[in-house]
Parts: structure tokens; C-alpha cells; sequence
């Protein structure tokens, strides 16, 4: 019988969670490590006496470094509004610019791998990635548009298919976690990402950075901004960056790919008059030989792979986006239009090389998959909200979302062609407001609807027979939250919140023939979120704690059949239950050290029949790519050196940082596991001034622990390895 596999042919389809190998759990002793810096913070810095205010004619760098004593305030826009994080009734992770370049997270996907509780299965393409936050998501992605985390950039939504997205000059990202579908909607049950670029400013400044490090690894890049007239400023970022796959191709001896990403941005800012401006972005960026590579495990080292020399050079990805923010204040609200345009258009290959296709059919051929892509986007928020900073928070709108995508994809082996049409037209009306009942007590709510429709229309060849298929969709729907805020003390907060996210059905985009084509259904989930914030008075820590229980109804998975490349969507159930506690500590002006930990226990709650010989999908079962604990910390260290070589008051800068990931299953049927792994990284410089030197250790473990990994047959799994330990240097000056 036709044997159906949870796994896509790679290229540029959705590839399911990774193997898993067995190990003990985490050990205390290693979580400790991870937490210890966080959880004594309160009670030592409570003892420790508040940062004394600069006496009479203190000098600035005595006021400077009073203010190197406190952690800087974390201001949000996750309701797209200005916001103190401590405030919002949910969890909200922000990660500066610095720190992503001090971390050298190099691309969005990056940034959520090093935070706690989101979990990335990403095959190494250039549009597979799936995002679950807190254990909600799709168990394996069905199209581009079956996605539970939305993108937000600088307002602008995208499809986290495109979580290769670069790091280029951006100041912070925000990781909403929990439904968002209030004021973000479509496709934001799990949660949001909001990626915020730097704007142009009325000074002139910017920085230009190089590095170089083994295995090809190398990345330029500057901004520059200023103001260009009385009322215009500009700004204008651009990044070049590459490395070379640590696969090595067995007839050449040389890396199977050597990926490269070429990113701009350009941004005007024009100050039409007080409190009136509009904004103006347009950015590129192009990613090339990017491939969704697997090796037989257990794994030779180099991993390599028999395949035609060459075979991914050709593989591209171009995406582009425009947009306009128009801010205006009235007296007493602010008027806020949010327009943007979003191109990608994608050439990709895939292949199961000779040696796996050997393995698992007992012929030595490339299976090989051509994909061409085009997506269109056109997206229009128009809202009112309140001012900033004050007493009551409302926010009311309008949002208009309208994408198309093409795609064309080629099987040789098989004489298979096929052209897939999508098209997605939403509007929506929302509103939340958060009201104080009374003097430490305040109300959330916030409701949304939406009006969505959704048309697919496919044309397939195959052995030169053609056939054709088109089909509607329609879905109506609510969303929101509800909870309450108490200030126990003015540094403290409790929460509780329920909320309702809403992820809408579509149709397959790897479909093969006619049948493919049966939609699936729209998911929903409802979560519910109890919460502590806390800081101390004298602003040198704070400490957020936060419990969750998600039930999620119709979630996705894609039973894909590797023998005649069609495709199956089922719906499933899922729970999830965990706890997240997240922290930092300003211990001294020169030590800084922070961390994170979560628990997340999720597992399958209906039957999904497969029909397969891999079995069926239990409940009990472990939700795949889901980690029972994962965890990070990290130190920052400064210290001012003397005098030397020319350089006047260097100073040392020093970041080690670490991350743990708990084993977790590779499929819904719990077929194998991949272990638990460490990861240890470091960046030491000297600076000078506004100059920088620096080295930089990524992986210092040397710990090639499984990326992703699948089951192909009961005699094969395939996965691929971490690149090892790598070294390199890196020059900074800004200005």
C-alpha cells in the first residue's frame, strides 16, 4: 500500500518538527544555572540601598555612570501604542538591537530560537519555517498561509515563511506571546512578532560593521541617518552577509551551498508640522543557495551528500516592502494610518540525494522539486487610539488585508507539473480598551471581528494528463481577550487574562492532483494567562512570572505520500499547559546578567487517524518540536582598561551567553526524539571611543546537536546537524 510519510518532499514546502533522541531530562543542576542569576535578584537587590542621586555639581560622566547602575525602562508596542511592558495583562519579551547584534542574531528566526517557549522548525529553505509559541501551532504546516504566529514589521504583516527575514538596523523585536488576535488578527493564535527598524532622527549618526569567521562566515553592513532638511530626516541601512553549508558534496569535496543574503533599507521621515508626520519605507532583501538539506542519521562527519554539483546556486528569494505610517494627534486621540506592500517571488530546488533516495527506494537517483513562487500583498490598517501616557487605553480600527500567491512546481521523476492560484481577501473591525475600576485595578477588553474569503484555483499535469480544480472559502469570526491588572505595589503587578485566537482555514500549496485540493479547517484556541511583573524602586531588576493552559480545536497536519507525491490535510486537537519566568539584574554598573526558563507540557488531545503504517497520531502523544524545559542566561561584563596601544580609556566588553534546549518528538506519532542540547556562545572586544574591536565563539561546546529531523521509512530517519564550534573577528565604529 501507498506508504504516507509526515514529511514534504523539501524544497520549499513545510517540512515537520525534527527527530528527537532520548535523554534523561533536564537536570536540576544545569536549570539552576540557567535561573539562579534571576530568581536571587529580588531579594538582593531589595537589601541593596537605592543608587544615590548625583550630588551638586557632578560631572557628566559621574551622572552617566549612576544611570550604568539601572536597567533602562522597556517600553512596547505591542497594542500599538507606547507602553510601559510591566503595564500590558500578558507576556511580552522585547530584545534590543544591541543585544541582537552583541548575540550575533543574524536573522529574525535566530531571535526566536534564543527566547524561551518559542520553538522554530525550519528545514534550511528559504519558506519553511513554522513558529509555535507556548506549544500552539500548526503540528505541520499545510500552505503559507497555515501559520498560528503573524509577523509585524514596522506594522506591516507578513507570513512567517519568511523568518529568514535579516536583523538589518532594527531597534528592538517583540515577542507577543499568547493570542493576538484582538489587534493584530489573521493568523496570530499563538502570538505575534513585531519587528521595529530604526526610524530617521533629527542627529546625524550611524555605524558601519565587518566580520569574518571559519567556514565562510562573513557579514558588512552601516546605516546612516540624519535630518535632511528642516523637515525631512532620512535614514539608510544595508547588510551583506554568507556562509557555507556545513554539507559537503561527496563528488566534489566542496560545501553543497554557500547561502548569501544582500539586504537594504530606506526610510523618510517628513515632520509635517507638530504632532503630524508621515514616515516612508521601502526595503529589499535577496537570499540565494538557501536548501532544505537532510543526511542519513547517524550522521558522518562532514555530513555530505551525493548530488549534482551546483544544484542549489540557482535558488533565490527576493522579497520587498513599501509602506506609509501617517501619524496625526487630535487633542484628544491619536490618528494613525498604516499602508504597506509586500512583494516575494522565490526560485527554489530541492532533492533527496543518491544516497537517501538509495536507502529508502533502492535506487540511487535525485528525486528533484522545482518550485516558483510569487506572493502579493496589500495591507491597510487606519486606527484611533489614545494618547500616550494616558489614564484610560483605548484603540479602535479598521483593517484591510488582500494577498495573492502563485505558485509553479515541476517533479521530473514523475512527469508532474502543477499551478496553484490563492487568493485572500479579510476586513476587520476591532477595539480594547483598558480601564482603571478603581486605584490599583484595571479592566481589558478587546474584541474583534472578521469578515474573510479565500478562492483557489489549480491546474496539474501528470504522465500528460491535465486536469483543473477551483474552490471558495468563507469565514466569519470573533475574536478578543478579557482580564484584570492589580498594582500590589507600585513596582508590581498581577494579571489575569483569557483569551480567543482564531487561525483560518485554506488549501493545500504543495497539492499534486485534484484531491489535494479539499480545504482545511479554520483552528481556534482559547488560552488563558495568570501573571507577576515586578521591578525594584531603584529600577536594577525585574522579574516576570507567567502560568498558561492553551486548548486548541482543528489544529493542522499534513500527511504527505513520498510514493505519489500527494498530499492530506488533518485536523487535530492539542493542549498545552506550562510556566515561564523571565528576568534581569543589573548586579553592579558592570555586570549585567539575565535569563529565562520554560516548562511547557503539550501533548495531542484527539485521535487523528492516518492511516498509515507510521500509525496513528494517540492522544497523549507529544506535540512535535515541543521541549519540556528550555531555558537561556547570559552575562555582560564591562570593564575600564588602561592605557594602551594608542588607545585613550579602552574599555572591555564581554558576553557569554548560554542556551538549553530539552529533547523533543520528531512527529504526532512519537516515531523518535531529539536529544536535549546545550549551546554556548561569547563575544569579547575592546573598545576605543566609538571603535570596536572584537572576537566572537559561536557554539563553544562543539555540540552538533540535530537541527531537524524526520522519519522516512523504519529503516531511515534523516535530519542535519548544527554547524560546530566556529570562530571569528568583527570591526565596529559609529558615529
Amino acid at each position: 500500500m501507498p506508504r504516507r510519510l509526515y514529511v514534504p518532499f523539501i524544497s520549499s514546502f513545510p517540512i515537520p518538527s525534527s527527530a528527537e533522541f532520548s535523554t534523561k531530562g533536564l537536570r536540576l543542576s544545569t536549570l539552576s544555572l540557567a535561573v539562579c542569576s534571576v530568581c536571587i535578584a529580588p531579594a538582593w537587590a531589595q537589601q541593596a540601598a537605592p543608587a544615590p542621586a548625583a550630588p551638586p555639581g557632578a560631572t557628566a560622566g559621574d551622572a552617566a555612570h549612576a544611570e550604568a547602575a539601572t536597567l533602562p525602562a522597556v517600553t512596547v508596542t505591542a497594542r500599538k501604542s507606547a507602553e510601559s511592558a510591566k503595564d500590558l495583562p500578558f507576556t511580552v519579551q522585547s530584545i534590543g538591537g544591541e543585544e541582537i547584534e552583541a548575540r550575533r542574531l543574524g536573522a529574525l528566526e535566530d531571535v526566536l530560537r534564543a527566547t524561551p517557549g518559542v520553538d522554530v522548525n525550519s528545514g534550511g529553505g528559504m519558506n519553511d519555517a513554522n513558529v509555535r509559541i507556548r506549544g500552539v501551532g500548526s503540528l505541520f504546516q499545510v500552505s503559507a498561509d497555515d501559520s498560528s504566529v503573524i509577523i509585524n514589521l514596522d506594522g506591516v504583516p507578513l507570513s512567517m515563511r519568511h523568518a529568514k527575514l535579516g536583523t538589518l538596523d532594527v531597534e528592538r523585536v517583540e515577542v507577543l506571546k499568547g493570542p493576538q488576535g484582538t489587534l493584530l488578527g489573521r493568523n496570530s493564535e499563538a502570538g505575534a512578532i513585531n519587528v521595529i527598524s530604526r526610524k530617521p532622527t533629527r542627529e546625524l549618526e550611524g555605524h558601519v560593521r565587518g566580520e569574518i569567521g571559519q567556514q565562510g562566515q562573513r557579514l558588512i553592513e552601516g546605516a546612516v541617518g540624519g535630518p535632511l532638511t528642516e523637515r525631512l530626516s532620512g535614514r539608510l541601512a544595508l547588510r551583506h552577509s554568507g556562509e557555507h553549508n556545513v554539507v559537503q558534496n561527496l563528488q566534489t569535496g566542496a560545501p553543497v551551498a554557500k547561502p548569501n543574503d544582500l539586504a537594504w533599507r530606506g526610510s523618510l521621515l517628513w515632520d509635517m508640522q507638530p504632532g503630524t508626520s508621515a514616515l516612508f519605507t521601502t526595503e529589499r532583501s535577496q537570499s540565494k543557495e538557501y536548501a532544505g538539506l537532510v543526511v542519513p542519521i547517524p550522521y558522518t562527519w562532514p555530513p555530505v551528500q551525493d548530488i549534482t554539483p551546483d544544484m542549489f546556486d540557482g535558488n533565490r528569494k527576493t522579497l520587498a516592502r513599501h509602506s506609509v505610517e501617517i501619524n496625526h494627534d487630535l487633542p484628544f486621540a491619536r490618528l494613525t494610518s498604516v499602508t504597506g506592500y509586500v512583494t516575494a517571488d522565490t526560485l527554489g530546488r530541492g532533492a533527496y540525494d543518491r544516497i537517501v533516495s538509495n536507502l529508502l527506494l533502492g535506487m540511487p537517483v535525485e528525486i528533484i522539486r522545482a518550485d516558483r513562487i510569487a506572493e502579493r500583498t496589500l495591507a491597510q490598517d487606519l486606527r484611533l487610539a489614545s494618547l500616550p501616557a494616558a489614564p484610560v487605553f483605548w484603540v479602535v480600527g479598521y483593517n484591510y488585508h488582500r494577498g495573492k500567491r502563485q505558485t509553479h512546481s515541476d517533479i521530473p521523476l514523475r512527469q508532474m507539473n502543477s499551478r496553484l492560484d490563492f487568493s485572500a481577501t479579510s476586513h476587520a473591525l476591532y477595539g480594547e480598551v483598558t480601564y482603571p475600576m478603581a486605584e490599583r485595578l484595571k479592566l481589558t477588553a478587546g474584541l474583534r471581528h472578521t469578515w474573510e474569503d479565500k478562492d483557489y484555483r489549480a491546474a496539474f499535469t501528470a504522465a500528460g494528463t491535465p486536469s483543473s480544480d477551483a474552490r471558495q472559502l468563507r469565514d466569519r469570526y470573533f475574536t478578543g481577550r478579557l482580564g484584570a491588572s492589580y498594582a500590589v505595589t507600585p513596582h508590581s503587578n498581577v494579571y489575569l487574562i483569557w483569551a480567543r485566537g482564531h487561525k483560518s482555514g485554506g488549501f493545500s500549496d504543495i497539492a499534486t492532483q485534484v484531491a489535494d485540493g479539499k480545504p482545511y479547517l479554520p483552528g481556534a484556541v482559547d488560552s488563558v494567562e495568570a501573571g507577576w511583573k515586578s521591578e525594584s524602586a531603584d529600577r536594577r531588576w525585574h522579574l516576570n512570572v507567567a502560568a498558561f493552559t492553551n486548548r486548541v480545536k482543528d489544529d493542522h497536519l499534513l500527511a504527505y505520500n513520498l510514493s505519489n507525491f500527494s498530499s492530506q490535510a488533518v485536523n487535530v486537537n492539542t493542549r498545552s499547559d506550562g510556566l515561564e519566568l523571565q528576568g534581569r539584574w543589573r548586579a553592579t554598573p558592570r555586570l549585567t546578567l539575565s535569563g529565562g526558563m520554560s516548562y511547557i507540557h503539550g501533548r495531542i488531545a484527539s485521535l487523528a487517524v492516518t492511516n498509515t503504517p507510521a500509525g496513528d497520531a494517540k492522544p497523549g502523544n507529544r506535540l512535535p518540536d515541543i521541549p519540556k524545559w528550555s531555558a537561556t542566561a547570559s552575562m555582560d561584563w564591562r570593564q575600564p582598561l588602561p592605557a594602551f596601544a594608542g588607545m585613550q580609556s579602552p574599555q572591555l566588553a564581554a558576553r557569554l551567553s548560554w542556551r538549553y534546549v530539552g529533547k523533543r518528538a520528531a512527529d504526532p506519532q512519537n516515531s523518535f526524539d531529539l536529544g536535549a542540547y546545550h549551546k554556548v556562545d561569547m563575544r569579547v572586544g575592546v573598545t576605543s571611543g566609538s571603535t570596536e574591536f572584537y572576537v566572537w565563539g559561536d557554539n563553544l561546546l562543539n555540540k552538533r546537536h540535530d537541527l531537524y529531523g524526520y522519519y522516512l521509512s523504519p529503516k531511515l530517519n534523516v535530519g542535519m546537524p548544527a554547524r560546530g564550534r566556529s570562530l571569528g573577528i568583527g570591526l565596529a565604529h559609529y558615529f
